[in-house]
């Protein structure tokens, strides 16, 4: 498996993807014109030519924020999204970023746990966040400086 940059070319499989994760996907515009942004970390992961998943860091100044990230739903559990987010970390320190920032259904628990793994930690949560079910959603954190030893 191989992570690198997102390109207009996967927007299809990315969109796929986006659906069959969320109740409110984004549209492939809105891929595109994210992807028109230099200063944003698009990934796709991909093996054997098939996109395996993929996340959006949309970056300002020094800080990012983490919008997207969905792995197609064979491939799940198999360190797809670990590897994502290890790589975004990585790129993120290597743009300046000193803090990536995220948002998840607080019913979410495998993604939840995935972050915290990975280093986030739990800032609290937003009441009423999503629509489609109505939830609340928990504001996370990463700072390259929580996590030395």
């Amino acid at each position: 498996m191989i992570i690198r940059p997102m390109e207009p070319e996967d927007a299809d499989s990315v969109v796929q993807i986006e659906k069959d994760s969320f109740t409110q996907p984004w549209s492939r515009q809105g891929f595109l014109d994210a992807m028109r942004l230099p200063e944003n970390i698009m990934l796709v992961a991909q093996e054997d030519g098939e996109i395996l998943g993929y996340q959006c860091t949309y970056v300002s100044f020094d800080e990012g924020e983490l919008t997207n990230i969905a792995v197609k739903k064979s491939a799940r559990g198999k360190g797809v999204g670990a590897h994502l987010i290890r790589c975004l970390q990585e790129k993120a320190k290597e743009s300046g970023v000193e803090r990536i920032v995220l948002e998840a259904r607080v019913t979410n628990e495998a993604a939840i746990s995935l972050y915290q793994k990975m280093g986030f930690v739990n800032l609290g949560i937003r009441k009423n966040l999503y629509e489609h079910p109505v939830e609340d959603g928990v504001i996370m954190s990463y700072t390259a400086e929580e996590n030395l030893c």
